[in-house]
């Protein structure tokens, strides 16, 4: 095991996004930008205006690093799908983030070990 990634254990969360728009996506990932340092992101590439697939929207950030900037409110087109992964404490701050800047339902919690899974749903304000 390599020490970034023990150190990072703790501090990192890995956002899903689904069930919706490229742009509903990007806005939750800017939210989350202006608070915490983006380790990693994976968008897909360009869709095929025939054929509706599911896309899943993933990036990675470290709670421990970044400005820490207030939350803002974001339009959302529609209802996004979110999956939060990581440390218990790391995902308990991502979702306060979350919930300044958009209505959130958590649908389900999943607990480990040593990581949390949560579950949200998240609106517009």
């Amino acid at each position: 095991m390599s020490d970034v990634y023990e150190l990072h254990i703790d501090t990192d969360v890995t956002v899903q996004l689904s069930d919706c728009s490229r742009e509903d996506a990007q806005a939750v990932f800017d939210v989350l930008d202006h608070s915490y340092q983006l380790e990693d992101l994976t968008a897909p590439g360009p869709q095929a205006a025939s054929v509706p697939a599911p896309t899943v929207w993933t990036a990675t950030f470290d709670t421990a690093a970044g400005r820490h900037e207030e939350a803002v409110p974001a339009p959302l087109a529609g209802m996004v799908g979110a999956v939060l992964t990581g440390g218990y404490h790391a995902v308990d701050e991502v979702e306060k983030v979350l919930a300044r800047a958009f209505d959130i339902q958590s649908l389900q919690s999943v607990s480990g070990d040593q990581e949390t899974e949560a579950r949200l749903l998240l609106a517009s304000r």
